[in-house]
């Protein structure tokens, strides 16, 4: 028996064409250090038809990659819309890598076109002869220098002045669902970066999940803090979550650091935000030292990701400022979404709901699961079994762009590199990294439950643990630690602390102060430096124990 159904493709296109039209009032508001610029769904779906119109002119007229190199702001919004919705391939470059990286990835996606943000245009200029198949670059902004990017082989042109000479309607292209719209590149922290091509499907899909009650929750009446940059991920899908259900953007621009934000939430009272962990450790030193307590009056909740959150954060945003941050975990082979970690009906007073929000959260409907041990086998969800995550479920990627790598992938599962476990009810708890846990006597040490403890010292910052060679043992845990500017903290203080918290034989019997854990590209904390400092001596490590 065959359906009745009509057989209408899930396109970007048709998520454009419904938030600019039904959501027409809804804004895009975009930081400029001053102040807001700001613009309706309606007038940024106009630009973004003259986009496409101008894209057109410049040979841009099938699947080619149309690149970005920009923060999170209106036309960055624009590109989103107007590149996947004209049957284009959206590519948004990391402004944070190396020159060499942006190089190679531009040329592994064959990118045709970039469109670069005028605070940008030095970095760009850097790496622009290097990019072998780009022919031309729109600079955004009014009356901009790009003087430093001619002679490099590409035609560059003011992106104002080509939205200026063309039509603000577009017949968006209904394409196969299952063509490329989007395409993001892993942080590359081993090897190459590696190319995620997000189809139309798979991105509508990601935005309906998105918007549900059990993980971001979005609505018209949203008010949407969108910190997590435009070229990680895709900012988890946000912006095209807000389009679809018309919840209003902020936009941050270049502006990251607390006391901007802290301005910004001030001025437009988002009652939703997204961004990695260590921004909120920023946000909290700053609004505790001005005792400002209604300032984050109107912000509700708060999704994390990128790495865990410390429940000692989490929990000083509760008490403190009634903001509840929420755990999410992914990654930009799942889109990223794939959990989030709001406690279930059926928590039982504080204690009990705390014990859901600590996790990674519930697999999202749509994202499958399972745990795999060391040998292939499939563990049980008894939140004690601990193996390999590896999912699947229709934006989770099957492959990567251009490269095969049979070893990430098992019998249709993606094999996710993160440790942990599942509880019956399926909430996820992740350990460690494959590569970062830490084998000592035999016995496994969860990296991440000891930074989160020595976390929750309130003379602490930030930690990462690391494992290091041990004679004996074959490996123990190195702690480095980020003190609080003011408080003074001894290793065997922080030894004693965390006595109880965690069995004896995993306490770190090394320890190193730093100034700042090192960090990659989007935000995680990058422990190969910290071995290869350690490795080079460039540590000052003390013994506790």
């Amino acid at each position: 028996m065959r359906s009745t159904m009509q057989d209408a493709p899930l396109s970007v296109a048709r998520l454009v064409r419904h938030g600019t039209v039904a959501h027409g009032a809804s804004e895009v508001l975009t930081w400029t250090g001053d102040g807001f610029r700001r613009a309706t769904y309606a007038q940024v779906g106009a630009r973004a038809a003259q986009l496409a119109n101008a894209l057109r002119k410049l040979g841009i007229d099938a699947d080619q990659r149309v690149a970005t190199y920009q923060w999170n702001d209106q036309e960055h919004f624009e590109a989103y819309l107007a590149v996947p919705a004209m049957g284009a391939v959206l590519h948004t470059l990391n402004v944070r890598l190396f020159s060499e990286q942006v190089a190679y990835i531009a040329n592994h996606a064959e990118d045709k076109v970039v469109i670069v943000d005028p605070s940008l245009i030095e970095p760009l200029s850097q790496v622009l002869g290097g990019l072998e198949t780009v022919e031309h670059v729109l600079v955004t902004g009014e009356d901009t220098d790009a003087s430093a990017l001619e002679g490099f082989g590409a035609e560059i042109h003011s992106y104002e002045a080509l939205l200026a000479a063309e039509p603000d309607s577009f017949d968006w292209v209904e394409v196969g669902e299952n063509d490329a719209a989007a395409m993001c590149y892993t942080s590359g922290t081993t090897g190459n970066p590696k190319g995620v091509v997000y189809s139309h499907r798979s991105i509508v899909l990601h935005s309906m999940a998105a918007c549900m009650g059990d993980a971001m929750g979005l609505s018209p009446s949203s008010k949407v803090l969108v910190i997590v940059p435009q070229f990680h991920a895709m900012a988890w899908g946000l912006p095209y979550a807000a389009m679809l259900v018309g919840a209003s953007l902020i936009l941050p621009e270049r502006f990251l650091q607390p006391e901007p934000l802290l301005e910004m939430i001030r001025a437009e009272r988002p009652d939703f935000a997204g961004a990695v962990p260590t921004i909120w450790q920023g946000m909290l030193g700053l609004l505790d030292a001005a005792q400002d307590g209604d300032a984050l009056a109107s912000l509700k909740e708060v999704v994390v990701g990128g790495s865990a959150c410390p429940p000692a954060l989490m929990k000083a945003f509760q008490e403190r400022y009634d903001v509840k941050i929420l755990h999410a975990w992914g990654m930009t082979e799942t889109s990223p979404l794939a959990s989030v970690a709001r406690a279930p009906v059926a928590a039982k007073g504080q204690d009990d709901e705390w014990r859901y929000r600590v996790t990674q959260g519930r697999f999202m409907a749509g994202v499958e699961a399972r745990l795999v041990a060391d040998d292939g086998s499939v563990l049980p969800w008894d939140d004690e079994e601990v193996g390999e995550v590896e999912c699947r479920g229709p934006w989770v990627t099957a492959s990567y762009y251009l490269d095969d790598d049979p070893e990430r992938f098992h019998d249709g599962w993606l094999r996710t590199g993160d440790i942990g476990r599942i509880s019956a009810d399926g909430f996820l708890t992740l350990t460690d990294r494959s590569k970062d846990v830490i084998k000592s006597g035999g016995e496994w040490i969860s990296s991440v439950e000891l930074e989160n403890a020595i976390m929750g010292h309130p003379a602490v910052s930030e930690a990462a643990v690391v494992g290091i060679p041990d004679e004996r043992w074959g490996e123990r845990p190195l702690a480095s630690v980020v003190i609080k500017d003011g408080e003074d903290v001894s290793a065997e203080d922080l030894r004693a602390f965390l006595a109880g918290q965690v069995a004896d034989w995993q306490l770190p019997d090394m320890w190193t102060f730093i100034d700042e854990v090192p960090k990659t590209s989007v935000g995680k904390f990058d422990k190969k430096v910290i071995r290869q400092r350690y490795a080079d001596a460039a540590l000052e490590v003390v013994s506790a124990g």
